[in-house]
């Protein structure tokens, strides 16, 4: 009986023992599967936009390369290829490298000015009771709702010389906002602040509730003030967040077109407030020249393709923070 049990012994471990069989192959075509099913979900949208913006975005880049003015659109005169003439041209004119210009400064103070109000907010909304704190939400997303074109009218209601109630709360008089350069810019980077910084104070606001409160109330046992836990605390575990809504900032402000163009009459006096958005319409449908407005435009794209790129890269790093 003893030998029996042990010569069975070694037969009863060794299917344990044995080196598993290979993995069967009817399991990669499932892979293969699970790997293309996002697409499959993402297809009907995915169509939509390559209807929506590869088509223009083609139908741009190639008026671009032509000859294409009045005469070419009423059948006057044949369209012709330029090639690069038309960027040479754009290239050649100091009042686009002056618009340029003009475009990223406003575009820079919009955002700084941007997250500056929006993150004060999303602290502050951190500090205020629940009543108050609703008051304001409420307050942030009315002003995030409202179209660009009701705004820009509200705002030019408010700081008008005339009617304006601002300038009389002021005391400037009879004072035109709108007739100097710096002054018009400084408007409307007021109103551009009104309408972008509700989503900035609402994803920071997010972010902040998001962070332990055993850390912040550490930092104010250390002695930390208010700015020191928000440069040394928060800002660093803001870090992805901040990237984020900077980065979608810049892309909203270097293509502001609306604000500009009901408030400052379609550029201010003698172009002097026109951005690259407001120039290109001038050229294209003022001028007719639908070759140097298309041009205009392909370079705004590739500058906030670039700045997409950027900001898709940076997402990447942070993903795992994200």
């Amino acid at each position: 009986m003893t030998h029996q049990a042990t010569a069975a012994g070694p037969a009863a471990v060794t299917p344990t023992t044995a080196p598993a069989p290979p993995r069967s192959h009817r399991h990669r075509p499932a892979k293969k599967r699970g790997r293309w099913t996002p697409w499959i979900y993402l297809a009907p949208a995915l169509v939509v936009l390559a209807g929506l913006l590869v088509y223009p975005i083609y139908q741009l880049g190639l008026i671009s390369f032509l000859e294409y003015t009045q005469a070419q659109v009423s059948g006057g005169e044949p369209t012709t290829f330029q090639g690069l003439g038309n960027y040479r041209t754009l290239f050649a004119d100091s009042q686009f490298w002056q618009v340029l210009l003009a475009t990223v400064v406003f575009a820079a103070c919009c955002v700084v000015a941007t997250l500056a109000v929006g993150c004060a907010l999303a602290v502050l909304l951190t500090r205020i009771r629940a009543l108050p704190r609703l008051a304001l939400m409420l307050a942030a997303l009315g002003a995030w709702a409202t179209p660009a074109i009701t705004g820009s009218t509200v705002w030019v209601f408010l700081f008008d010389p005339d009617y304006g109630p601002v300038n009389r709360l002021l005391g400037l008089g009879d004072f035109s906002w709108t007739y100097g350069r710096y002054s018009a810019f400084a408007l409307v980077l007021l109103e551009v602040v009104w309408c972008s910084f509700p989503f900035v104070m609402v994803t920071v606001y997010a972010g902040i509730k998001a962070i332990p409160s055993e850390v912040l109330e550490a930092a104010s046992l250390d002695g930390a003030s208010q700015w020191r836990i928000w440069r040394s605390v928060m800002a660093p575990m803001l870090r992805p967040i901040l990237v984020v809504v900077t980065i979608q900032s810049i892309i909203w402000d270097f293509k502001v077109f609306t604000q500009i163009y009901v408030m400052t009459n379609g550029g201010g006096i003698a172009g002097q407030n026109l951005v690259l958005n407001v120039y290109a319409y001038q050229k294209a449908f003022a001028s007719s020249q639908y070759s140097l407005g298309s041009a205009i435009g392909v370079v705004m794209l590739l500058i906030l393709l670039a700045v997409t790129l950027v900001y898709l890269r940076l997402l990447r790093r942070q993903g795992e923070e994200l």
